[in-house]
């Protein structure tokens, strides 16, 4: 069966709360800077509470895999999105607002269990974002909530790291891996945070050694990943993986595959806003490239181009003609 989209994409269904602060708020409301922390209900509820002396909060519907979805249609690609979420405002705006960018979504919103997630993300001056998250409803996804879903529809699927932090993270991951084997679909990773890493460092090398063809992450993250790690003291990780991209942010990024190294050069559009999203607009781009016929370093310009694009606006997910604009910019 020819595939119907060019990624199939799991992940946190999350409802992003962008929001303008200075570094002295994030001492005083204990927020580490640059970091995405993990938070519970009671905790979230009293941050949301201090926002009113911030101006203009934003409401946007991310979620990390869920964003590179988005960048991959708005590129010219095709897309779907597997995450839960809670049938209560937050998430039938997240579900109205992934199918209005173009992207499948095909899972009811859930009845019961914990609302639906969300990810206060402050941008201080320096375009710095750090972010408490309060996972809700999409850490309830279960193995069984994948069962009906045809892997063979995409030509890639991917994942994201911090979908581990489900109780049930490493059994999807297994499900989804199982069954990415049986139609022959290569599997992509995200890294995702490298508190994310250190937390499932064990598991995430086994799953990584084992199942993934294409592994995106930071130079921190994969560092992480690498630190005391006896899986790759004989064995380099980019031959461990078919392919590996490593960001550096405004350093640009480095492609490694079956020994070659290819540098590609930061890309921005314009002044930097927000950093947000910038990992998974690179992520979007560099799978739109691989999917549609772009050899690696290709690919790794168009994800410049896409992380370039969206660090020059407020928040994760791209708002202008993506498609136009990075055809005319790398002529291809």
């Amino acid at each position: 069966m020819k595939p119907t989209f060019d990624i199939l994409a799991f992940g946190n269904a999350i409802v992003d709360i962008v929001v303008s602060c200075d570094d002295q708020f994030l001492i005083e409301n204990n927020i580490e800077k640059s970091v995405m922390s993990l938070i519970g209900h009671d905790e979230f509820s009293q941050l949301y509470d201090s926002l009113h002396r911030l101006e203009n909060p934003r409401l946007v519907s991310g979620g990390s895999a869920a964003n590179t979805a988005v960048g991959v249609v708005a590129l010219g690609g095709s897309a779907s999105f597997v995450g839960r979420v809670f049938d209560d405002h937050l998430g039938r705006a997240f579900r109205d607002d992934i199918l209005a960018a173009g992207v499948e979504y095909e899972q009811a919103l859930a009845s019961k269990g914990l609302s639906t997630a969300s990810s206060i993300i402050f941008v201080t001056p320096d375009a710095e974002r750090s972010m408490k998250t309060f996972l809700g409803a999409s850490i309830e996804l279960e193995p069984q909530d994948i069962n009906n879903i045809d892997l063979d529809q995409a030509k890639i699927i991917y994942l994201e790291g911090y979908l581990f932090d489900a109780p049930s993270g490493s059994k999807i991951f297994s499900e989804v891996a199982r069954k990415a084997n049986e139609c022959g679909k290569k599997l992509a990773l995200s890294l995702s945070d490298p508190e994310c890493v250190k937390r499932h460092k064990i598991a995430l090398t086994e799953f990584i050694v084992q199942h993934v063809s294409i592994l995106f992450g930071n130079e921190e993250e994969v560092l992480e990943l690498k630190k005391k790690n006896h899986q790759f003291k004989s064995n380099k990780l980019e031959f461990i993986v078919e392919e590996l991209v490593i960001t550096q942010g405004s350093l640009g990024a480095n492609l490694c595959s079956s020994g070659d190294n290819y540098f590609i050069e930061p890309m921005p559009q314009g002044p930097v806003i927000d950093t947000t999203g910038a990992g998974d607009l690179f992520a979007a781009g560099y799978l739109y490239g691989r999917t549609n016929g772009y050899d690696i370093p290709t690919s790794g310009n168009i994800a410049a181009f896409a992380a370039g694009e969206v660090i020059t606006q407020i928040g994760a997910r791209p708002n202008c003609n993506f498609q136009e604009r990075f055809k005319n910019t790398l002529s291809i």
